[in-house]
């Protein structure tokens, strides 16, 4: 099982922005030193806590900071940008990592961003679904491209001004081929959009926040996708994210990842679930439809949602969550504000060096039995 890494990020609102976006870099710079495969950065327009604007514009400012861990936008709101820009600004991201980049994609959730850019009232799932199809023939076709599918409002094409012998009209093509992973966040319980993932190759990446029996329902609906695209899916495809604060002793692990009115992981939730209240989307929060909405309160989500403790007791918690959902190929670590820098580093040390270690070999046992 391999270890990534995902930041929305989602710091206090009085925290001074150039400080919190140092020590995201941080965040990330201390990950590819401890060996997490991939980090996942989140993107948001409007929100002060939530608050880097463009993933790919902060990953590039990673590239020459880190060797190993691969950049992943977590994710690019594809109903936010004209498709020709994406997959422009991917494929140099792609070319100046070295392959090293992951394109995680969304069509963008906040309603804030999407009336400063004017598509409030527009089908941002259905500009997403265009998007992605237009990203997807750039890279696959030359010049002048003209891309004119059916039902997709964006028209590209360089026929009209292209004058290839100096250059011009061409969209650049990614580093890596036919193109980079392309990742798409799970939300819901009983996705169905992550059939469509299993049919165009794209990887599930299972959202923190979700309960892990609908974590569960995600893999059956990949497998279903795959299976309708003549292949068989691999459970190493499957990236599930979860909110983790690993500590030296009991106490520490308590009072930092639970119950200190001061902790990130207090924070983080709190934050969560109002935005999702408010956005009339406790739905996925729920241990089933008819849950009264009352009863999803803050210490509800904490005790279901937050894994910590002792390197020992997280430990057992993961193989436990694999025993609960079924096999998956990366448990995707969330990174949180650092109100104690101290602890948040020993967190993602101790996740790196010895849990992992032991879960895998737990692991090998089991399958070895």
């Amino acid at each position: 099982m391999r270890l990534g890494y995902f930041t929305m990020p989602m710091h206090p609102m009085e925290r001074k922005w150039h400080e919190t976006l140092q020590e995201d870099r941080e965040g990330v710079i201390l990950a590819d030193r401890l060996g997490f495969y991939e980090a996942f950065i989140g993107e948001h327009l409007t929100d002060r806590c939530e608050n880097i604007t463009n993933s790919m514009m902060f990953l590039a400012s990673l590239v020459s900071d880190t060797s190993r861990i691969k950049l992943a936008t977590g994710t690019s709101n594809l109903s936010q940008m004209h498709p020709a820009l994406i997959a422009s600004n991917a494929a140099m991201l792609d070319h100046l990592s070295q392959g090293r980049f992951v394109l995680g994609i969304s069509a963008g959730a906040l309603t804030t961003d999407a009336e400063a850019l004017g598509i409030l009232d527009e089908d941002r799932n259905k500009i997403f679904a265009e998007a992605i199809d237009v990203i997807l023939e750039i890279w696959e076709r030359e010049p002048p491209y003209d891309i004119d599918l059916p039902d997709n409002r964006f028209k590209v094409s360089t026929a009209r001004t292209q004058a290839t012998h100096l250059g011009l009209g061409y969209l650049p093509k990614p580093f890596q081929r036919p193109r980079p992973e392309i990742v798409g966040t799970v939300l819901a319980p009983y996705s169905k959009g992550v059939i469509e993932m299993g049919k165009r190759d794209f990887k599930p990446l299972s959202a923190n926040f979700l309960l892990s029996k609908w974590v569960k329902t995600h893999w059956p609906n990949y497998a279903q996708g795959k299976a309708a695209a003549g292949e068989t899916a691999d459970p190493s495809d499957w990236k599930v994210a979860r909110t983790i604060f690993v500590a030296d002793d009991e106490a520490t692990a308590r009072r930092y990842g639970r119950e200190d009115p001061n902790s990130p992981y207090a924070f983080y939730y709190n934050q969560i679930l109002r935005k999702l209240r408010r956005s009339k989307r406790l739905f996925v929060m729920k241990e089933d439809k008819d849950q009264p909405d009352e009863t999803v309160t803050h210490d509800y989500l904490m005790d279901r949602l937050v894994i910590y403790g002792t390197v020992n007791s997280v430990v057992d918690q993961i193989l436990a969550l694999r025993e609960e959902i079924g096999d998956f190929g990366e448990l995707v670590y969330a990174g949180m504000d650092w109100v104690d820098p101290a602890l948040a580093k020993r967190s993602m040390t101790l996740m790196a060096e010895e849990v992992m270690p032991r879960v895998n070999a737990e692991i090998k046992a089991r399958n070895a039995a």
